[in-house]
């Protein structure tokens, strides 16, 4: 059953890893439907085989791309030549913490010193125009946290990132790659991987091959603050990724740590409306331990068992359509939805899944959903 497979301690078989392989590689399924497939078909193989028909009555264009087995196969292998191992949602090495955000990918591509990932992290993320007082800072931050135990994570960009990560080599960092294992970017920062392998690691929930995009860096980034207990903010932009960062971190129930600077620089806009905003301020790292702590002897709330699911139910006569005319570009929440069509939550989320796997629905922050 789907419950099984995302219970805690649990290890995949070799033709589950490839089913859940082929699932998410498959188009419009992202972690979020990858997860409600599961538990209305109760195992990846047979929410495979009801792609197709999902997609044809969500509207879908063209037929929906199903990754195929000799691909999924062929990335297997590709991986294992390069020392990536795919690990499952609920398999003993998937960080614990990760597996509570709601989008936690189902399988992450990890490489290096992957016990690192059990371990207490703090993300440490900033400017990549990044000052030399700033980068000065975040290594004597970095460097600090890290002492005291905690694994720094990061994002391998210019900037602040790097200097994370190279002022916790010793300690053992992680490095979360906004595209595939075989794409490091930036390109530089190869040799800066290569060292961080030795006592952290690298992960992503990108194939093999995917060379990064500006959209994959948000994505990258929920990774970064749900790996960790909470979000260092060194020097950020009005706009920058950073803040997207600690947005994220706050979404999903994290602490947010930002490092004051002066009112006359722009890299110093973003951390400073942080604090405005309420996030701790940081001025050396006992500020960040006395907050986290408290937290490590707390355990993850996290289920032994997923919950299950309503079974798919098939809409009866104009109820599909009727759902699909009370949704629009303006989001929607699924229970206004279902309070406003009358029908019952399976068959709201049956319709919703198909449109969805159809390429037509887009989700939103808050459980908020519209049509495209």
């Amino acid at each position: 059953m789907a419950t099984k497979a995302f219970e805690t301690g649990v290890r995949l078989t070799d033709e589950q890893r490839l089913d859940w392989l082929r699932l998410i590689r498959s188009g419009h399924v992202g972690p979020r439907t990858f997860r409600a497939l599961l538990n209305h078909c109760g195992s990846a193989r047979a929410a495979l085989d009801a792609l197709p028909g999902l997609a044809r009555r969500g509207g879908a264009a063209a037929p929906t791309r199903v990754y195929s087995r000799d691909h999924a196969e062929r990335e297997l292998a590709a991986s294992r030549k390069l020392g990536v191992s795919l690990v499952a949602i609920g398999e003993p090495e998937y960080p614990a913490r990760l597996r509570m955000i709601d989008d936690a990918p189902p399988l992450i591509g990890a490489r290096g010193t992957i016990a690192a990932l059990a371990r207490p992290m703090v993300a440490l993320v900033g400017s990549r125009n990044a000052s030399a007082a700033g980068v000065k800072f975040a290594e004597r931050l970095a460097r600090d946290i890290s002492e005291a135990g905690f694994v720094i994570v990061s994002g391998l960009a210019r900037g602040i990132d790097a200097a994370a990560h190279r002022a916790s080599l010793a300690s053992g960092t992680v490095a979360v790659l906004a595209g595939g294992h075989d794409h490091i970017y930036p390109a530089e920062h190869t040799g800066l991987l290569d060292q961080i392998l030795g006592a952290g690691a690298a992960i992503t929930e990108m194939p093999l091959g995917w060379e990064p995009r500006a959209r994959d860096f948000p994505r990258r980034n929920r990774l970064i603050s749900g790996l960790s207990l909470g979000t260092v903010i060194v020097e950020a932009a009005r706009r920058s990724g950073s803040l997207i960062t600690s947005r994220m971190a706050l979404e999903q129930g994290r602490e947010v740590f930002a490092v004051p600077g002066s009112p006359l620089d722009p890299r110093a806009e973003g951390t400073n409306d942080l604090i405005k905003q309420g996030a701790t301020l940081v001025t050396e790292a006992a500020d960040v331990l006395a907050v986290l702590r408290p937290i490590l002897g707390q355990t993850p709330d996290l289920p032994l068992e997923e919950p299950e699911a309503p079974p798919l139910s098939e809409p009866a006569g104009d109820e599909r359509a009727r759902i699909i005319a009370l949704l629009g570009p303006v989001p929607i929440s699924i229970d206004d939805l279902v309070r406003l069509s009358g029908s019952s939550t399976a068959i709201v989320r049956t319709v919703l899944l198909e449109l969805e796997i159809a390429g037509r629905l887009e989700r939103h922050g808050g459980g908020l959903i519209s049509l495209l």
